[in-house]
């Protein structure tokens, strides 16, 4: 696996408006994928914050490259669940999305998911994941 597979993987597997949040591969290990969100005028609410809406769906993104990652290829899947806490708003700088695979089995994927400021290392949302393997 490259960085550049798992950006290529992005207009490849993903809607046009997850393209447009303009998420790109930052790094990547056996368990887990990072992406750098950046936040936009388009993504932010009033004071500049990262809106919700953008990092559910960066962190929901990231997990199906990470999936990516782990399989090698592209499998289908799709989202069962996805429980999301968000602990401070961001803004001012962008953020890094690291999503880990907890377990991949035959039929369902676990993961975890932070995300943190890029400048400050600081957490302002952590999700649980769960996707049906199809």
């Amino acid at each position: 696996m490259t960085l550049d597979h798992l950006q290529s993987a992005l207009p490849e597997y993903f809607a046009p408006w997850v393209q447009a949040l303009g998420l790109r591969a930052e790094g990547f290990d056996a368990d887990s994928v990072t992406l750098r969100l950046p936040v936009t005028d388009q993504l932010a609410r009033s004071g500049g914050m990262l809106c919700g809406q953008a990092m559910m769906a960066a962190a929901d993104t990231a997990m199906v490259l990470a999936l990516i990652n782990r399989f090698g290829e592209f499998k289908p899947c799709t989202t069962v669940q996805m429980n999301t806490s968000f602990l401070r708003p961001l803004s001012g700088q962008d953020a890094l999305v690291q999503a880990t695979i907890v377990r991949a089995g035959k039929a369902l994927a676990f993961g975890e998911i932070d995300i943190r400021g890029s400048i400050d290392g600081k957490s302002v949302c952590r999700a649980t994941t769960t996707y049906a393997l199809l």
